[in-house]
């Protein structure tokens, strides 16, 4: 018997076996049938966040997860937030808050004490909560990493919980992966494994089911579910960009394109532009790639001052010149924005070295990073046309200048209560001829008066309205009902020792 049987943790064979997306479902599962029930991560390593009521910054793939369970997000449900922003080095983000930039050694080294923090914050879910979900990080079966573990056996170890296997049979070997990691666990860590999900599976299930007779001889472990495919699922990714299978097939009148730095952050901003009909929008790395667009995107950057100059490296600011001689509109959001002023200021080496970068010198304003980072929730209206926006803000740098004299929104700020505050600020710049615009406000598109607006402006006349908001809730809801058929809620509440009368 676990000593946290409330707790179910879902650990994966490889990074995007489908982890995130197991965990929404098995949340909105949990909660449409009237059970209270908190998402967890301990450790997350992504460069698309969410900021909490109370300013925190955490993963968004858990701020999806809180959706799923009608839940405002919250520091606890992902204690730690790394934000890669070099090939060997995160900021590190504690309970909502940067402690700093760390090397990975520096960061393994830190682990023992950070357990503790972990576990407070899922205690004090669990004891809000009727049951936690949890979500792993990458594979228990990475050798190399097992040491100071706090994110997959390490975690379900320490607080005793019982867990589950997913691995995604559309990448192939399915059974290796799931034999292999189960043969790599410990003995004590084996105990806890108390069932397999395979998924992603397409065509007919008793094809499978020798495999899966083999697999439980070999384990002694049961396979819980085989999940189908879901085509088209749209559920907001962790960290990667989303590969949609087809966007609207409906004819595409606008082109898009969002340039894809090494170290772009919550591309889930342009989730909306990817569905909606008659926009073609397309990330792009490479100058060399583009064909012509309609707008061009500065989106966010972990690194701006990197990202910058790996833009030009590219040829970007040339090929962005160009595009605005010809008539075409540039939006930059967030670190996108700051490429659009006059220069970055690093003074403090905040994100990388210490230094300054010109900017691309489109918007006449000039950024200073600094160490405290700006974490809050926003919502307003557009100075043109009073549209309303609501959003989030996540940046590490001050902006000053005449453009800013030119602003896009009126905003105000969430109190820690929800409410928002009555006090306004602008917020972004516009261009005098009206062709460049940005803002620090991430989810801007996701509105619809707001997206009508800037679609309009890009010169997407005659609009088929979309109401994101309501499309992300009936993906989820999609999910769950696929899943529920495989994993009812009766086994779920078994799973979690849920009494019947629960």
């Amino acid at each position: 018997m676990f000593l946290t049987p409330n707790t179910l943790m879902v650990q994966g064979t490889t990074s995007d076996a489908g982890k995130s997306i197991l965990v929404t479902a098995l949340c909105r599962i949990l909660a449409r049938h009237k059970l209270s029930v908190a998402p967890f991560k301990s450790q997350n390593m992504a460069l698309n966040s969410a900021v909490t009521p109370c300013g925190g910054e955490i993963g968004r793939a858990q701020a999806v997860q809180a959706q799923a369970c009608f839940l405002s997000p919250s520091i606890e449900m992902n204690p730690i937030l790394l934000k890669p922003n070099s090939d060997v080095g995160s900021q590190v983000i504690v309970n909502g808050r940067s402690i700093g930039n760390m090397g990975a050694n520096e960061y393994h080294s830190c682990k023992p004490e950070l357990l503790d923090t972990v576990v407070a914050a899922h205690d004090s879910l669990r004891q809000r909560y009727q049951a936690v979900i949890v979500e792993g990080a990458g594979s228990p079966a990475e050798i190399n990493l097992r040491e100071h573990d706090i994110a997959n056996m390490g975690f379900a170890e320490k607080v005793d919980c019982p867990v589950i296997i997913v691995a995604d049979i559309d990448r192939g070997g399915v059974f290796a992966h799931l034999y292999g990691t189960y043969a790599l666990l410990s003995p004590s860590e084996k105990s806890r494994v108390i069932g397999f999900v395979i998924n992603r599976f397409r065509g007919d299930v008793d094809l499978l089911r020798p495999g899966l007779i083999w697999l439980e001889e070999k384990t002694s472990v049961p396979t819980l579910a085989v999940i189908p495919y879901i085509h088209n699922l749209h559920i907001e990714a962790e960290d990667s960009i989303s590969n949609n299978e087809t966007q609207n097939a409906e004819e595409k009148r606008l082109r898009i394109v969002v340039i894809n730095y090494p170290r772009t952050s919550n591309h889930t901003d342009f989730d909306v532009l990817r569905m909606y009909p008659h926009v073609d929008c397309q990330f792009i790395s490479e100058a060399s790639d583009f064909s012509g667009a309609d707008v061009i995107i500065l989106p966010g950057s972990k690194n701006v001052r990197d990202d910058l100059a790996a833009m030009r490296c590219s040829g970007w600011p040339e090929l962005i010149n160009s595009h605005l001689r010809y008539s075409g509109n540039v939006i930059g959001i967030c670190g996108g924005f700051q490429m659009l002023g006059d220069s970055i200021h690093d003074p403090q080496g905040i994100e990388s070295a210490a230094g300054s970068s010109q900017g691309l010198g489109l918007l006449k304003f000039e950024t200073t990073l600094a160490e405290k980072k700006t974490l809050r929730n926003v919502k307003g209206t557009s100075v043109k046309t009073g549209a309303q926006i609501c959003g989030y803000e996540i940046h590490a740098g001050e902006s000053v200048g005449p453009a800013l004299k030119r602003p896009l929104f009126s905003l105000s700020l969430q109190n820690q209560d929800g409410s928002f505050s009555e006090n306004k600020f602008s917020d972004g710049a516009i261009s005098t001829d009206g062709k460049i615009m940005g803002t620090y406000v991430h989810g801007v598109f996701d509105q619809k008066a707001m997206l009508a607006e800037i679609l309009g402006w890009a010169g997407l006349d005659n609009l088929a309205e979309f109401d994101y908001d309501g499309y992300r809730e009936d993906e989820i809801d999609r999910l769950a009902d696929v899943v529920e058929k495989e994993i009812s809620i009766d086994t779920l509440k078994n799973l979690l020792s849920l009494s019947e009368g629960s």
